[in-house]
């Protein structure tokens, strides 16, 4: 025990690492996501990709806790099963990558995507077909293997349930779902690979303290009647992590 606790305190940027998870927890709380969008590029600064990446989905044991029981009857549940499926394809091919490129590379890449997704939703765009089982398949693909290969997980789907003008309800209790799920298969994958240490796994546990207390708080501040100010709200939280997350600040 006294180990496990001094390998968490000797932990680079731990003061940072908890105030990042804590407000992460927040925003999450009341948008259903944003968790790896403000911890990934901070936990980069300080950490080697692959340990972010494992954090950030342990962490999000913690959230799944707080919120899944809510979300639950609310969420699409058939739809969201079927992104999660395509999801489980993919997450290896996304790992493989990370663990073959450069620190910076992946920072950039995670910056790129989420500068990206803001540009769309910001210029107004709009999914107007209808929503097929291909269609999700192929979300849920490449939401899968970009949570593999950077750590955020929620992009693809997130863009794509905004987009389209669901509800920020419905938007919220699918995204909360599908994220839960991607925590499982990547921390799984991860596991099998050998790229999860005992370290992580002490980090992640501790750094899930203060995100699940976060994460209710978040939680208890969401109200269906305020969509505008939600859909506002994480238009930001992208903004933050296309800005944090560029390794020129280093």
């Amino acid at each position: 025990m006294p180990e496990v606790l001094a390998s968490v305190l000797a932990t680079p940027g731990l003061h940072w690492l908890v105030l990042t998870i804590m407000a992460a927890g927040i925003v999450r709380g009341f948008t259903g996501f944003g968790t790896a969008l403000i911890f990934v590029p901070v936990g980069n600064i300080f950490l080697p990709a692959a340990d972010v990446i494992a954090i950030t989905m342990l962490v999000g044991f913690g959230g799944s806790a707080a919120l899944l029981p809510r979300a639950l009857k609310v969420a699409e549940i058939k739809d969201v099963s079927t992104l999660g499926a395509a999801a489980l394809l993919t997450v290896p091919m996304g790992l493989w990558v990370m663990t073959q490129l450069p620190q910076d590379t992946i920072r950039w890449a995670a910056a790129l995507i989420a500068a990206a997704m803001l540009s769309a939703l910001v210029l107004g765009w709009r999914y107007r077909g209808r929503i097929t089982v291909h269609k999700l398949l192929g979300i849920g693909a490449a939401g899968g293997a970009i949570g593999g290969m950077t750590g955020l997980t929620g992009p693809a789907v997130i863009l794509f349930y905004l987009a389209n003008g669901s509800r920020a309800e419905i938007v919220r209790a699918n995204t909360i779902l599908f994220l839960a799920m991607l925590d499982v298969v990547i921390v799984f994958n991860m596991t099998l690979g050998r790229l999860i240490t005992w370290d992580m796994v002490a980090l992640g546990v501790t750094l899930s303290i203060p995100y699940f207390l976060t994460a209710r708080v978040g939680q208890a501040m969401f109200d269906p009647k305020y969509e505008k100010t939600y859909r506002t709200m994480a238009y930001l939280v992208i903004a933050l992590a296309v800005v944090t997350g560029l390794p020129i600040w280093d």
